[in-house]
């Protein structure tokens, strides 16, 4: 029986791809950049979806990222510009957005009836529970396990080490991994981190990027609403 429930952010409950695609937009006016187009964001996403691979496999930090991530971004664009300073502007803006996932809303509400809910997210900590509070998402949540603050980055077995002993010191003494649904949208990072500890996996096909559910996962939703079938 479920227990526990660890749900992503990015992408997940909050829309990262569309805050993304709007700083761009807006950023490339305030700097004087070329007019975006939706071809940049494709470029964008190729670029920190390989940062972010490293960061989970541990041959990068988040630190090194920041210092790289636009300039990459601004090479494949043919745009000469401090990529730092635009990274500086981009997380300053992402600390204020807060575009919420259709459907995160009632899940939270329907879930939080029954199971604890646990916020589970790579990146900044402060940033995060921002962004929750600017969603009006924050309260749904009894811990927020932000890999900044918890000193591992998901999908490491780290990661839920200090998620479920943080659980079980707290009052679910011999709660067990498979006690736990996971539901995010990276493969990488949410379902394989929860298999690989025998977390049960729930992934949240954002935008059906994902054709047919593979073996990566114990279920697949299209809709966030579907979480409310399944548990």
């Amino acid at each position: 029986m479920i227990k526990a429930i660890f749900i992503d952010i990015d992408d997940t409950l909050l829309s990262f791809s569309g805050y993304v695609k709007q700083a761009m937009k807006d950023g490339f006016r305030k700097f004087g950049f070329k007019e975006y187009d939706e071809t940049m964001y494709q470029t964008f996403n190729e670029v920190n979806s390989g940062l972010w691979r490293q960061i989970e496999d541990g041959s990068l930090t988040f630190s090194e990222l920041k210092k790289i991530r636009w300039n990459m971004v601004f090479k494949e664009l043919d745009i000469d510009f401090d990529g730092e300073k635009f990274e500086e502007y981009f997380r300053e803006e992402l600390s204020h957005s807060a575009i919420v996932e259709p459907g995160a809303y009632k899940m939270l509400e329907y879930l939080s009836k029954k199971y604890v809910l646990c916020a589970a997210s790579n990146g900044p900590h402060d940033q995060q529970i921002n962004r929750l509070r600017i969603g009006k998402l924050y309260d749904f949540f009894d811990y927020y396990f932000i890999s900044e603050s918890v000193g591992a980055q998901k999908p490491s077995r780290e990661f839920f080490d200090y998620c479920i002993k943080k659980l079980r010191e707290d009052g679910m003494d011999g709660l067990l991994p498979e006690e736990i649904m996971i539901i995010g949208d990276s493969v990488s990072a949410d379902m394989l981190g929860g298999k690989q500890y025998g977390i049960k996996t729930c992934l949240y096909n954002v935008n059906n990027k994902y054709s047919v559910k593979g073996e990566e996962a114990d279920y697949m939703v299209n809709s966030l609403l579907d979480t409310m079938n399944i548990l």
